[in-house]
């Protein structure tokens, strides 16, 4: 019925969730543990997550609401990528094998990033979640590389070769705060972007529409790489996201690029995480949980000394994060990469969204230990 609020259906023989449950307007509470559950995500989250959110999985799962058609592919396709990543969640890892993440909140923190949405951003790109993580090791070998490459796997694959989301990372040292999340006309938006002078973002996509065409007259293909491939996405937008720093700096110009300013480099340990979507909030937030488990994993490899181009630095820091582990521990399990919560905010100061909640990294809880 509409008007229940709690549901208590836990240790029955329930192999699935009516799809209706999702329909029931004043449902703050439902238990559902300890049924053996065909849906085995589903599964996973009535164990570790709250209520609206194996709602809102039901809902868009399962009921295929409006715009569900375009995110139902999407969500299939992050699930096989996953998969052929290794990291399918029906295959249960030990947990002394899982990667540690420690969550730092926004209580326990003294000066936690805020980021400000304006009004404008819900008519050009409205989606935007950040993530503070500290305690990547970028210094050895190839490691930097390694994690660009990963950035740029991720674009092609789960952000659907920028469509569906864009990843931005910063060096949080280079990070002035708090940011703002704004739109700007093309004549407005001055950026500098990664590896150019700074430019008019109107004048940077007249380069890179440019520099596309010339490429195609030497390549002789319609196949065009970079930067240029993303232009159309901004097509028939009379104002642009953007990113800006308190110092009124741009350092993202989504979907095209980052700032100079904000440049990751080989001594970069803390970082800001940022993705953006003109699609769904949910889409952020999947692809944050794989961005992080990625880098989690990236750590750990390079922590073990897997890291494939040594360097003159690579031994001694490898030896240091050893040193200033405990006794006998080689395993970046006991150096867990630290997250701080962002909060993303109205001009008024309401809460839009905060990541990660206890209800986030629910896609990657068969690899990962989140210590809260």
């Amino acid at each position: 019925p509409p008007s229940v609020q709690t549901l208590d259906v836990s240790n029955n023989k329930l192999s699935e969730v009516p799809v209706e449950l999702a329909d029931c307007p004043k449902l703050k509470d439902v238990n559902l543990k300890g049924n053996a559950l065909k849906d085995k995500r589903l599964e996973k989250m009535v164990n570790g997550c709250q209520t609206k959110s194996i709602l809102e999985y039901l809902r868009k799962g399962k009921g295929k609401p409006e715009g569900a058609e375009r995110e139902e592919p999407r969500k299939k396709k992050r699930e096989r990528n996953r998969r052929k990543d290794g990291s399918d969640g029906d295959d249960e890892v030990g947990e002394a094998q899982k990667l540690l993440l420690k969550v730092l909140h926004v209580s326990e923190n003294p000066a936690p990033l805020v980021v400000k949405a304006s009004p404008g951003v819900k008519e050009v790109r409205p989606y935007i979640v950040c993530c503070v993580v500290k305690g990547m090791n970028l210094s050895p070998g190839n490691a930097l590389k390694r994690f660009l490459s990963v950035q740029t796997k991720l674009h092609e694959d789960v952000c659907e070769k920028r469509t569906a989301a864009t990843i931005a990372t910063h060096d949080l040292r280079l990070v002035k705060g708090p940011l703002l999340y704004d739109v700007r006309p093309p004549d407005d938006l001055k950026i500098t972007p990664l590896g150019r002078k700074e430019v008019k973002a109107k004048d940077l996509l007249r380069q890179l529409q440019s520099e596309a065409e010339e490429q195609r007259k030497q390549k002789k293909r319609q196949n065009i790489s970079g930067l240029h491939r993303y232009l159309q996405l901004l097509n028939g937008k009379e104002n642009y996201p953007c990113l800006v720093d308190a110092e009124g700096t741009v350092i993202s110009f989504p979907p095209i690029t980052n700032s100079e300013k904000t440049k990751l480099g080989k001594t970069t340990s803390d970082l800001l995480l940022e993705v953006t979507s003109a699609t769904s909030l949910q889409t952020c937030k999947d692809i944050m949980d794989t961005l992080i488990l990625k880098m989690a994993e990236l750590n750990k490899s390079t922590l073990e000394n897997k890291d494939g181009e040594p360097d003159s630095d690579h031994e001694s820091n490898d030896i240091a994060s050893r040193d200033n582990a405990s006794p006998g521990c080689v395993s970046a399990n006991c150096l867990p990469l630290v997250l701080e919560q962002v909060r993303v905010v109205d001009m008024d100061g309401n809460l839009k969204v905060l990541y990660p909640s206890k209800t986030d990294l629910c896609t990657v809880s068969s690899l990962v230990t989140v210590i809260h």
